[in-house]
This record gives structure tokens, C-alpha cells and sequence, in this order.
């Protein structure tokens, strides 16, 4: 399990993140661009690519599941009360770097 606050320091411990609020609901920013998103308190959405968000759910299948716009897979939901910090660090990590400038990008290490 993950709370809010282990959530709001994971998040804000990337380079350049940031907290603002987006359709009156918490946003976590880098360069202006979204990378992830608190719908309410008891989830997170993690803007993926695809394939990264198909693996995450497969990976993880009782804990996440896919977050679609429209027909698009934008991403995954994950539930706190079932999140593992190591997948979420993970997810978290590369939806920071998908949405970084390419260069600050470069100061975290991809994750595998």
C-alpha cells in the first residue's frame, strides 16, 4: 500500500516536478507537461505509452488497470491501496521521462 504522502514525495522527487491543480484535481508537472494525475485519494493515473501501460497491467494486474482517452491508451490507474512502491517508482519514473525535457530526461536512468 501507498499513501498520499509517500505518493506526493515519490512524485516531487524528480527534477523539475511540480504540483498543480488540473480540472480542480492534483497534477505532478515537468516542463508544463502532466505525467501524472490524482483522480481522487484513493487513486493515481500515470500517463504511459502504450506498450508501457499494456505491461504495467499485465505485470500487475489486481492493483492497476489501463486508462483510456477516448480509443487512445493514454496511460494506467493504479490503486493506492494495492500499489507496490517499486512498481509505482517505476511507472512514476517513466512517465517523467516520457514527458521531460530531453535533456533533464537524460538525468534518470530508464527504468527496466
Amino acid at each position: 500500500m501507498v499513501d498520499l504522502e509517500e505518493l506526493r514525495y515519490l512524485a516531487l522527487s524528480f527534477p523539475d516536478a511540480t504540483e498543480e491543480e488540473h480540472h480542480d484535481r492534483p497534477a505532478f508537472r515537468v516542463g508544463g507537461k502532466i505525467f501524472a494525475t490524482l483522480p481522487d485519494d484513493e487513486h493515481i493515473n500515470v500517463l504511459l505509452d502504450a506498450e508501457a501501460a499494456h505491461i504495467a497491467t499485465v505485470i500487475t494486474p489486481s492493483g492497476c488497470e489501463k486508462l483510456w482517452w477516448g480509443e487512445r491508451l493514454a496511460g494506467i490507474t493504479v490503486r493506492l491501496a494495492d500499489a507496490e512502491l517499486d512498481m509505482l517508482a517505476a511507472a512514476l519514473t517513466a512517465a517523467w521521462r516520457r514527458k521531460a525535457p530531453s535533456d533533464l530526461a537524460k538525468t534518470i536512468a530508464p527504468t527496466e
